[in-house]
């Protein structure tokens, strides 16, 4: 009977903290998940998410043994328990907001992302932490041993702890959603509330605000959105979006960019891994993807086969770029998410039976399990090419990365295979690439870095390739894939020189630091984001005529990332020439000039000099008006020997020589830009418009109406009617001319 008595006594303050602990291991799992859409996932962010969260425990543990001597313990708990649950409530309010608070990014990265986390998570961390005290107070006032009671109490709280721990991981991230989550803890601390005191006033207030506000958090109907997103409750839906879920490992979903034609993009947690059109999988959008397949077709002419390894699937492009231009090809994928494959499938036009063989599995396993397999004597497997896209500026799976992975990676590539790897750092600081060939050296006799040309101190992605065999990279530029693209091939030079800037530091299973040797790139990419924030906002003041407030914003674009200086002035620039302020607007050009000269980016300095011009010109300076204008047509015409597959430049080029009055040359690049971009409306008109000045009405007409058919015919209705509509304004102004 004494045992029966003792057990129950102990059963209620046991389970409170069982139930307690879990709700804390929960929060804290969560809580990297719900920052990583605002900060991604990092070594800072779970730093910062275990430290708040101790913290909030220890002062919660402090907090609560004082309360329980000054308070009865039972009310205590109630309280406390209502308070937790109205927090938890706020933390999806204060994360959807705090993203928006531009003033704390300038702070820089680790302050950002700590006070992030301690807005977000503290409260209720605190909170929750002063549970255990006060329920120990409560069991030790039963009479019961104080040994055995403490010794309980403590062992349930570590058993609530793993059992959400568990429970969080394994499933219900995957089955309900991050948000949905923080409102199940939110019940559930109110129901504990109310077993501890259900006479207390506060709790039936919060009950009922509780309910309704979950409606609104949660329910499937409009003005339930409406109001959700209104109170803060619900992150505005991006109507963009047309597929989401979370997996066990990021949040994942899919953008459409454009509806013609048909282009997507692949997002896990904030970062954009990779963009598609639809209906043409050989459209490669990103360099490096080029890149891969320059080397590919270079490396493997003559063969209508490949054994190829994918890294990575993320949205399945390269390998079906593959898949279509090498038919029968052996394709395997390792993608150790199957949320990321189940995206691509319902949402990216990966096909359920595609001949792509996809391992769900850490890469770093199937690799040694492939090694196994020769090892016994099994027919071994080994790949003409290994593509390693895994690898992200934010979370990088260390073990990949590493001397001893690349061993294996050497043992499963033929004789002249090749393995590429793709990874973004900034070259001018360059720790992390550094290394990472450094450690490549150290298996493979010849290794390269190719890149697309771009500003030293900028984030960069950059393509490593390493192989038994030399490699004859400079024949890349020659490759159809990459004439559009300024490849950079890194000299010796400059390879060593990053290998000196990381130390010779070789990446081992022992010692692999990529998180500290990313920080230059964490930091640089939290100055990106802000930019973006500001930009977006300097966007919607113009639109809503605040155009002062919108030049404010852009001028806080320099204060905060001086890379972004040139377009920052140049978009000032376009501001107060609308605005008629043309001296103001000549100034802010030529600092956009001087930036751009400083950074190399002469592309850029074309279209500056093109404004100005234009200014100029409505200034009424027409000899300033030329010589800008020339300067422009001077430096498109290089661009475009450097980049002869570009519409974009061969427009504007015809544009700058239309407005000094060269319309014979002007029609010749808007034809080369149509023939360039038939599905760009803009080029057909601009070359109708400069046919038309030349009083050359027939073929006008005839690119009007040849350009009417294609649109028709790719089933871009709205271009084809807005091209019917300027061929009947061409066709009268003929009329006009012939009366």
């Amino acid at each position: 009977m004494g045992k029966s008595r003792s057990f129950l006594s102990i059963a209620a303050p046991s389970g409170t903290v069982f139930l307690s602990s879990f709700c804390v291991m929960v929060l804290e799992l969560v809580a990297a998940r719900l920052i990583a859409r605002h900060l991604g996932s990092s070594l800072y962010t779970w730093t910062a998410v275990i430290g708040v969260v101790l913290a909030g425990i220890t002062i919660g543990n402090y907090l609560g043994g004082r309360a329980a001597d000054r308070f009865n313990p039972r009310k205590t708990l109630a309280v406390v328990f209502v308070l937790a649950s109205a927090a938890c409530v706020l933390t999806v309010v204060l994360n959807n907001l705090i993203g928006q608070w531009l003033w704390l990014w300038r702070f820089g990265w680790r302050v950002l992302v700590f006070s992030h986390v301690s807005v977000v998570f503290l409260i209720p961390s605190t909170l929750l932490g002063m549970i255990s005290p006060v329920v120990a107070k409560t069991a030790l006032e039963k009479g019961l041993p104080t040994g055995r009671t403490v010794g309980d109490i403590y062992a349930w709280g570590a058993a609530g702890s793993i059992a959400g721990t568990f429970a969080t991981g394994y499933y219900l991230i995957p089955a309900m959603g991050t948000t949905a989550i923080v409102w199940t803890v939110a019940a559930i601390l109110l129901v504990l509330a109310v077993l501890y005191w259900a006479r207390l006033r506060l709790l039936h207030v919060w009950a009922v605000i509780f309910v309704t506000l979950m409606t609104v958090g949660l329910a499937p109907v409009g003005w339930a959105e409406g109001a959700g997103v209104a109170l803060a409750l619900r992150e505005k839906r991006d109507p963009k979006i047309i597929y989401e879920d979370e997996s066990p490992y990021c949040y994942i979903a899919v953008k459409r960019v454009s509806e013609s034609p048909d282009r997507r993009a692949f997002m896990q947690d904030k970062l954009m891994h990779s963009d598609i059109v639809m209906d043409n999988v050989l459209d490669l959008k990103y360099s490096y993807e080029r890149i891969h397949a320059a080397a590919t077709h270079l490396l493997s002419q003559g063969r209508d086969r490949l054994s190829v390894l994918v890294i990575g699937g993320g949205g399945y492009v390269f390998p079906r770029y593959v898949e279509q231009l090498w038919p029968g090809s052996r394709i395997d994928v390792v993608e150790i998410d199957p949320g990321v494959t189940e995206a691509a499938i319902q949402a990216f036009g990966l096909k359920r039976d595609a001949p792509i063989n996809t391992f769900t599995m850490d890469a770093r396993a199937y690799v040694h399990q492939l090694l196994e397999q020769r090892r016994s004597g099994k027919p071994e497997t080994l790949y003409d090419f290994i593509y390693e896209d895994a690898l992200s500026d934010y979370s990088i799976p260390y073990q990949l990365t590493t001397k001893e992975f690349n061993d294996g990676i050497a043992q499963i590539l033929t004789d002249r295979g090749v393995y590429m790897i793709e990874l973004i750092d900034i070259y001018d600081s360059g720790l992390f690439i550094g290394a990472f060939v450094n450690t490549l050296e150290q298996t493979f006799p010849f290794v390269y870095v190719v890149a697309e040309n771009g500003p030293r101190a900028g984030r960069n992605t950059f393509v490593i390739l390493a192989g038994r065999q030399e490699i004859s990279v400079e024949r890349l530029r020659s490759q159809e894939l990459t004439k559009n693209l300024d490849l950079w091939i890194l000299s010796d030079s400059e390879i060593e020189a990053l290998k000196t800037r990381a130390r010779g530091l070789v990446l081992t299973d022992d010692h692999a630091p990529v998180e500290n040797l990313l920080a230059p790139v964490a930091l640089k990419d939290a100055a990106d984001l802000l930019v973006g924030r500001y930009r977006v906002q300097a966007e919607e003041l113009l639109a809503q005529g605040r155009w002062e407030q919108s030049i404010s914003r852009y001028r806080d674009i320099i204060d905060v990332d001086p890379a972004s200086s040139m377009e920052a002035h140049n978009k000032i620039g376009m501001i107060l020439t609308e605005r008629g302020r043309f001296s103001q607007a000549l100034q802010a050009f030529e600092s956009s000039v001087q930036y751009s000269r400083m950074a190399g980016l002469t592309e850029s300095l074309s279209n500056i000099h093109y404004n100005m011009a234009v200014v100029s010109e409505r200034a009424g300076n027409k000899d300033e008006a030329l010589r800008y204008f020339r300067e422009a047509i001077r430096g498109y015409r290089e661009d475009l020997a450097g980049n002869p597959d570009s519409a974009k430049i061969a427009a504007r080029l015809g544009n700058a020589l239309a407005a000094v009055g060269d319309f014979g040359e002007a029609t010749t690049y808007f034809q080369r830009a149509v023939n360039l971009n038939p599905y760009d409306t803009k080029n057909h008109s601009l070359l109708a418009q400069v046919l038309a000045v030349q009083n050359r009405f027939d073929e006008a007409a005839a690119s009007l109406s040849k350009a009417i058919a294609f649109m028709s015919r790719i089933g871009n209705d709205e271009a084809a009617a807005q091209l019917q509509r300027y061929l009947q304004s061409i066709e009268a102004g003929r009329s006009a001319t012939q009366q």
